[in-house]
C-alpha cells in the first residue's frame, strides 16, 4: 500500500532475510564502460516500450541537475497515448513523504507538536487505553490496524470505490490496537490518513488545499494534487494495467486515501521535489532534517522508517527510499544524499518492478562508488556441541506471526528449523541457547527457564512463542466450529460450513473461503486479509467466536450468534 496496500502473500523467512540483507549483498555486473549511456537505461525498459504495452516514466537527477528523463510504453492503451515525463501517475505510497512533510512543517511552525495525542486534534478516534501520538503515526508505531486488511475483511474489494471518509469511519469503530503504541513497527496506511485529517483540522483547509498552497505551488509542482474525488477528470493521466496471460487488462482505481497514497504527479514534478531536499526552498533546513529522523521504539531501538522515508544503505552507500504499489501502479524513489544522486521510476504496468529497475539504473551510474561489504549470511561462527537432552529443550512449534509457524526438530545430534511452506535448514549451536542459521543469515535465540522447554525464541525483530503441535486435517472435528459469526467493528458476517469434509467460510461478497488447520482451534485461510483464524472458547469449552488476523490487522473479533 508500499499504498503498500495491495494483497501481500506469505513471506518466507529466507525471502525476508534476503530482503533485509539485499542492501549488503554485492550484485554481479557485466563489463560496462565507465560512463553509462542512455541506451543502457532504455534497454532496461525495452520490454514495455511499444504501442501494445503500458510502461513507465523515469528520471535521473545528479548534482541537482536532470541527467536523463524519458517515458516508455503507453499511458493509455485504449487511446494510444504514450508515457512521457509529464504523464500523471498515481504514485501510491511514495505519497507518504509528502504527508509527513506537512506534519513536519506544521510542527516547525508551532501549530502542532509531534508528541500531541491524536485525540487532541481528532476526538473521534477511540480511546484504546494508551495514548497515540502524531509521532507514532509518522513512524508506523501506533498499533492502528491497516485499512486494506480490515476493509477487505469487511467485504470490500480492492477495486471498489474506497473513499477517505470510509477509511476514517472504519477507524472510529476500531475496538483494539495491534499492539501498545511505540512497542513495534507495523506499516499502517491508516496512520497516515489520520495525519491528513489532522492537517485539515488544525488549518481549516482540506489536506489537498493545504498541500497545494504550501508545497506544490511554492515548488512549481503545477501538475500535482492529492486526489480526493475518484470522478475527477485528470488531464494527461496514466491508466494502470495488469498482465493477464499475454494480454493486459485495465485496473480500476477508486481510491482517495489522502497522505498514505493518492498523490497524482509526474516525473517532471517529482524532479522538483527531489531537488528540494538539497535546496530546502520549501520547509527549510530544520524540516528537511526532520524528514530523515528515524523512529524509536519504547525499548530504545531505532527503526529504519523516518518521515515517509526508509533510511538504509545500498552497496555501502547511504540511501533514502520509498516504494508504492496500487491499482497496477508500481513506483519507486531512491535518493543517495552523499552522492547527490536520485532515481525516480513511475510505472503503470503491473508486471514492471519499479524497485528493481531503479537499482539497475543505480548500478549503471554509481558502480564506481560502491563500497564492498561482506554479506551477513556468510558470517563465520564457532560452533559448540550440545547433548541430545539439551537440544530437546528447543524441539517444538513456534509462532512468528499470523499463519506463520516454525517447527524446530532434532535430526540425530543436531537441530533443524522449518518454517511454513519452506524447506528444513540446519541450526548451528553457538551457545547453550543460541543457534546460527546459515540459510537465514541470522540467529535464533531461545528463552525460558533453565533446564526446561523453551517458551519462545527471538529472531531478528520477531519474538516467537511456543505453541501446540500442528494438526492434520483428518484430526479436526469441523462440526464444532459451524455457525454464523458477526464483527461489530466491521459490521460483517461469516458463516462456517463444511464442504467435502473441510471447514470453509462463506461471505456475501468474498464467496467461499477455504480454511486449513494449523494448531488446535487455529486455521489459515486462502485469502491474504485473513491469514489466520483463531476460534475462542468460553470456560465450558464452547466456541464463542473467532479472531481474524493478517500481518497488519490483528485479532479482529467475530462473535458467534
Amino acid at each position: 500500500m508500499t499504498v503498500k496496500a495491495m494483497p501481500v502473500p506469505h513471506v518466507s523467512i529466507r525471502a525476508l532475510c534476503f530482503f533485509l540483507t539485499l542492501t549488503l549483498v554485492p550484485h554481479l555486473a557485466t563489463a560496462q564502460s565507465s560512463e553509462p549511456t542512455t541506451d543502457q537505461v532504455d534497454a532496461l525498459f525495452a520490454q514495455w516500450d511499444h504501442a501494445e504495452s503500458p510502461g513507465a516514466a523515469i528520471a535521473i537527477v545528479q548534482d541537482g541537475e536532470v541527467r536523463y528523463k524519458k517515458g516508455y510504453g503507453m499511458a493509455n492503451l485504449e487511446h494510444g497515448i504514450p508515457n512521457t515525463s509529464s504523464t500523471i501517475f498515481d504514485i501510491a505510497s511514495v505519497s507518504k513523504q509528502f504527508g509527513a512533510m506537512a506534519i513536519a512543517m506544521l510542527a516547525e511552525a508551532g501549530t502542532i507538536a509531534l508528541d500531541d495525542e491524536i485525540h487532541t486534534h481528532i476526538p473521534e478516534v477511540p480511546d484504546f487505553g494508551n495514548p497515540i501520538t502524531l509521532r507514532h503515526l509518522v513512524h508506523h508505531t501506533s498499533g492502528l490496524r491497516d485499512w486494506p486488511g480490515t476493509l477487505s475483511m469487511a467485504g470490500w474489494q480492492m477495486d471498489d470505490i474506497i473513499t477517505f471518509d470510509q477509511i476514517l469511519r472504519m477507524v472510529w469503530k476500531q475496538q483494539a490496537l495491534n499492539f501498545e503504541p511505540g512497542a513495534e513497527y507495523s506499516y499502517s496506511n491508516t496512520g497516515y490518513n489520520l495525519l491528513a485529517e489532522t492537517v485539515a483540522r488544525v488549518t481549516d483547509q482540506s489536506f489537498p488545499e493545504w498541500m497545494d498552497a504550501h508545497v506544490f505551488t511554492p515548488l512549481e509542482m503545477n501538475h500535482s494534487h492529492f486526489h480526493d474525488d475518484h470522478q475527477m477528470i485528470v488531464e494527461n493521466r496514466a491508466q494502470g494495467y495488469r498482465k493477464a496471460g499475454s494480454q493486459y487488462k485495465m485496473v480500476p482505481n477508486g481510491l482517495t486515501a489522502l497522505a498514505s497514497s493518492s498523490l497524482f504527479t509526474s516525473v517532471d514534478d517529482l524532479i522538483k521535489w527531489v531537488q528540494n531536499f538539497e535546496t530546502k526552498t520549501v520547509g527549510g533546513p530544520a524540516v528537511m532534517s526532520q524528514m530523515h529522523e528515524q523512529g524509536v521504539l519504547n525499548d530504545g531501538k531505532e527503526i529504519a522508517y523516518a518521515f515517509g522515508n526508509s533510511i538504509g544503505s545500498y552497496r555501502g552507500l547511504a540511501q533514502v527510499t520509498h516504494s508504492g504499489g496500487w491499482a497496477a501502479f508500481n513506483t519507486y524513489l531512491v535518493r543517495f544524499p552523499e552522492e547527490r544522486f536520485s532515481v525516480i521510476v513511475l510505472s503503470n504496468a503491473g508486471d514492471l518492478n519499479a524497485r528493481r529497475r531503479a537499482y539497475e539504473i543505480v548500478d549503471l551510474y554509481l558502480k564506481d562508488r560502491f563500497i564492498p561489504e561482506e554479506p551477513t549470511s556468510n558470517e563465520e561462527v564457532t560452533s559448540i556441541t550440545l547433548t541430545e537432552s539439551q537440544l530437546d529443550r528447543f524441539v517444538g512449534n513456534y509462532k512468528l506471526g499470523p499463519g506463520w509457524y516454525v517447527n524446530i526438530f532434532r535430526a540425530g545430534n543436531t537441530l533443524k528449523t522449518q518454517a511454513t511452506n519452506e524447506s528444513a535448514f540446519d541450526m548451528t549451536p553457538v551457545s547453550a541457547t543460541k543457534f546460527w542459521v546459515q540459510a537465514y543469515g541470522s540467529h535464533i535465540d531461545f528463552k525460558g527457564p533453565d533446564s526446561a522447554p523453551a517458551t519462545y525464541f527471538d529472531y531478528r525483530q520477531y519474538q516467537a512463542p511456543r505453541v501446540s503441535a500442528v494438526i492434520a486435517q483428518e484430526d479436526v472435528r469441523v462440526d464444532a466450529y459451524l455457525g454464523t459469526y458477526y464483527s461489530e467493528e466491521l459490521e460483517t458476517t461469516y458463516t462456517a460450513a463444511i464442504y467435502e469434509g473441510k471447514l470453509i467460510f462463506q461471505h456475501l461478497r468474498h464467496g467461499t473461503i477455504a480454511l486449513s488447520p494449523l494448531i488446535e482451534d487455529v486455521f489459515k485461510s486462502n485469502r491474504w486479509f485473513m491469514r489466520e483464524v483463531e476460534f475462542v472458547r468460553n470456560a465450558s469449552g464452547e466456541i464463542t467466536g473467532f479472531l481474524a488476523s493478517d500481518s497488519r490487522s490483528r485479532n479482529v473479533l467475530f462473535s458467534k450468534f
